[in-house]
């Protein structure tokens, strides 16, 4: 999966839908769609934060870092999600407050529409590239959501939110429309605020666990243990140690017991028999430690 292709082309198509939306929502006075030109600036941040993350865990290992830089994409995701659904959601919200407490005459309101429908066809397009990047490495959207990968994650959830509140916009406007009621403008920022706030809280409480290091998942766990019990030299596992550095890339730390009467030679060898069946069955598996016990 080409994680790159999906976050340029978000900045790309939000960069657009951004300035269409600002504009659309000075000249209509809509905040329904200034609640959507705000989602799509601080997703225009997001992405951009995403990028940053992914160019940064690429640096190889040093001194300072013998483990490489993975998690930086957990961190980066995490500070993007913060900025994409929690800041633009309270902004929202707070707009569609303003709106429903004094609410302001919509112009435009055709206009507005066209924007909305703009942005809906952009988000659905969004979730289409990164569908079908899915499709070209062989995954399924599950694997992608059950994954450690929250960048990508967070780019797939700010499209679904983006088509949920175009939908909730259309709606607020339609019903403007028809009743010349500006109030349901501000029911629709508000509610687009709201969800835009809760998915947030769902995303953060996710990181979480990754940012302070998160094991390899129990299913996964124990199939490696069975390719490690696979060679005969060794008599049992006494310690499986793992944690996630970064959505395509672990540490395993193992204590083995190997069979009696082997020597300092054999050994190495069978370590080396380990690690390399551990590395080959799964290659997220970048740094395997063996301490061999009596």
């Amino acid at each position: 999966m080409r994680p790159q292709v999906i976050i340029v082309s978000t900045l790309l198509l939000n960069a657009t839908l951004f300035a269409v939306n600002l504009l659309v929502a000075i000249a209509s006075g809509s905040r329904a769609v200034l609640a959507q030109a705000i989602f799509t600036l601080t997703d225009l941040v997001g992405s951009g934060l995403l990028l940053w993350g992914l160019y940064l865990s690429r640096r190889p290992a040093s001194h300072e870092y013998p483990f490489g830089r993975g998690k930086e994409r957990f961190f980066w995701a995490f500070v993007s999600i913060v900025v994409t659904f929690t800041v633009a959601g309270v902004v929202a919200l707070t707009e569609g407050i303003d709106q429903i407490v004094a609410p302001e005459t919509l112009r435009y309101i055709g206009e507005a529409v066209l924007v909305v429908g703009l942005t809906l066809a952009v988000s659905m397009a969004g979730i289409w590239v990164t569908l079908r990047e899915l499709r070209l490495s062989q995954r399924t959207l599950a694997s992608l959501l059950e994954s450690a990968n929250q960048g990508l994650k967070s780019i797939f959830y700010q499209d679904l939110v983006s088509v949920m509140a175009s939908i909730v916009a259309f709606l607020g406007l339609l019903i403007v429309f028809t009743t010349h009621n500006a109030f349901a403008d501000g029911v629709s920022a508000a509610l687009e605020g709201l969800l835009l706030i809760a998915m947030g809280f769902v995303l953060t409480a996710e990181s979480r666990e990754y940012l302070i290091g998160k094991a390899l998942d129990p299913s996964d766990a124990r199939a490696m243990l069975a390719v490690i019990e696979r060679n005969p030299a060794v008599a049992k596992v006494r310690s499986f140690q793992s944690m996630l550095l970064g959505p395509e890339d672990a540490l395993l730390a193992l204590k083995i017991n190997f069979q009696d009467g082997m020597t300092t030679d054999q050994l190495e060898v069978a370590i080396d028999q380990v690690t390399a069946a551990l590395r080959a069955a799964y290659p997220v598996l970048r740094h395997v430690l063996i301490e061999p016990e009596s």
